[in-house]
């Protein structure tokens, strides 16, 4: 993946996807430079797939398709934590679309779409049990 800077700059960065069938609504990334891992962010899987279709997504984490000549890409963009005069971090990371539908169909086949399920009564002792 790239990390774009500026109008038309962009760098790579190491990118890791990962996903595990106890969470099956979400997809774990990482991003890292030279070793060093700068950022983790958890997406939702089903939003991760729409935003290859279309524009996705409100607040902090932003998809949308884009196309650069004959590249299909996923524009990611991750939005920070505001800071006292209203302005946030901001990163826009490009995926390669074909790669990440890739990576879903793979996860498709651990836990295909629409059989998601959620031990709710685990996630409720977890999180009175947090408190």
């Amino acid at each position: 993946m790239q990390l774009k800077a500026g109008s038309s700059d962009r760098f790579p960065v190491l990118t890791h996807l990962s996903y595990d069938a106890s969470d099956p609504f979400a997809v774990a990334v990482s991003f890292s430079h030279e070793g060093r891992v700068l950022a983790r962010w958890s997406l939702d899987r089903e939003m991760l797939a729409e935003g290859i279709r279309r524009p996705v997504g409100e607040g902090d984490v932003r998809l949308r398709p884009q196309s650069t000549g004959r590249w299909r890409e996923l524009r990611m963009e991750f939005f920070g934590d505001p800071h006292p005069d209203g302005s946030r971090h901001h990163a826009v990371i490009l995926a390669w679309a074909p790669a990440v539908m890739s990576f879903l169909h793979e996860t498709y086949e651990v836990v295909a779409p629409g059989r998601e399920s959620v031990h709710v009564d685990d996630f409720l002792a977890e999180v009175i049990g947090g408190c």
